[in-house]
């Protein structure tokens, strides 16, 4: 066989992978990217009409010094760049104090959230009891997926997927085709793969973090919320009432009957993302209006290492420290951290986490205020 028909022949085969098997997909995509939002099929999120805009501060505070001396050879920005930002923004009093965009990015650039989604569905479960369509997070996963009984879940709770609890036998690596996260990521089957879901512990034994418990927190969603998506109940919940400045999206696994991958894949904004933590900071209440209740914040930002919790990891937020501080985060460090101390709101958007410890950047930042 001469060289141009073997290549031939490669490129048919890719090309078929690549339109019918997460495989191809993977081998095509390699590994999760910023621009993966144009990659899935997704439903839309509306921005406002009379957006709510943070003002810039009349005097700036940021600690450029102190930043600056983060590297002996590269300033703050520099040292940005250097480390794969495409967007840093920091409030602080609801004004905005730094807010710079890298590598051609800009305000109005969509940034996949990648796991930020998982703080975002949680806060849709809170509003999903608030509103009775969930009776409590003790609730059996089975009393709203009744077919996973025959695997197990009769015995796992609602709150065990919301803490990483959950026993659930799932593999959350990223650099195999073959594992849970690349058929999840990649694949167009989240329906069949979740029933699939099985158990290697008892729920409440030890934390570990997976991708599925989040999924399955997506689908419980969606059998409660009735006839609307997933992404409508958050337009409904968190976008429209936040007033967010630009249109965003949810990836879902397949354009016919898809589901929103909940564990991840929020397309939106610097400054829209910043919003939800804002709404936090303020413990679910929105200028005036509590669109999630306050309680419900509280349980996902405090410190808890009971019945098998990591004290670091509370309903789908990461508690980089003790001592009241906490952040939503994605694989390429996307974070939206949150210091009610300071009452700061910082996100970091990226290419890449490359090697900087972000949570000590972030805290440096807020300590300096």
């Amino acid at each position: 066989m001469n060289t141009k028909i073997k290549y031939f022949y490669w490129f048919l085969l890719i090309s078929f992978c690549f339109t019918s098997c997460k495989v191809g997909r993977y081998v095509v995509y390699n590994f999760a990217d910023i621009k993966d939002y144009k990659k899935f099929p997704a439903r839309n999120l509306e921005k406002s009409a009379e957006p709510f805009q943070f003002p810039s501060a009349i005097a700036n505070h940021f600690p450029t010094k102190e930043m600056n001396e983060l590297s002996d050879e590269l300033n703050f920005e520099d040292y940005l760049t250097e480390n794969a930002t495409v967007a840093f923004l920091v409030i602080q009093n609801d004004s905005i104090q730094y807010e710079k965009y890298f590598s051609d990015y800009e305000a109005a650039s969509i940034v996949p959230s990648f796991s930020m989604a998982k703080s975002i569905i949680s806060i849709l479960i809170g509003c999903a009891i608030d509103e009775g369509l969930i009776q409590s997070v003790e609730d059996a996963v089975t009393n709203y997926i009744p077919e996973l009984t025959e695997n197990g879940y009769e015995s796992v709770s609602i709150e065990h997927l919301l803490t990483m609890t959950s026993g659930m036998d799932f593999k959350e690596a990223y650099k195999s085709p073959f594992s849970d996260a690349a058929t999840f990521y990649y694949g167009r089957t989240l329906r069949k793969s979740l029933d699939q879901l099985k158990l290697k512990r008892k729920p409440g034994e030890k934390f570990e973090y997976v991708s599925g418990s989040t999924q399955l927190l997506g689908l419980i969603l969606e059998r409660v919320i009735g006839e609307r998506t997933v992404t409508q109940y958050l337009q409904e919940k968190l976008w429209t009432p936040l007033a967010m400045e630009y249109d965003a999206s949810w990836s879902i696994d397949r354009k016919k009957n898809g589901l929103e991958k909940t564990f991840c894949c929020v397309n939106a904004r610097a400054r829209d993302f910043a919003k939800i933590g804002r709404l936090y900071l303020n413990k679910g209440n929105w200028n005036g209006k509590q669109i999630v209740s306050q309680n419900w914040v509280e349980k996902s930002t405090k410190v808890d290492s009971t019945n098998g919790r990591a004290w670091k990891y509370q309903y789908q937020w990461w508690l980089p420290s003790k001592e009241g501080d906490y952040e939503a985060r994605g694989i390429l460090g996307q974070y939206i951290y949150v210091n009610p101390a300071k009452n700061i709101v910082i996100v970091r958007l990226g290419k890449s986490r490359k090697d900087v410890k972000w949570e000590a950047l972030f805290r440096k930042i807020a300590a300096a205020y």
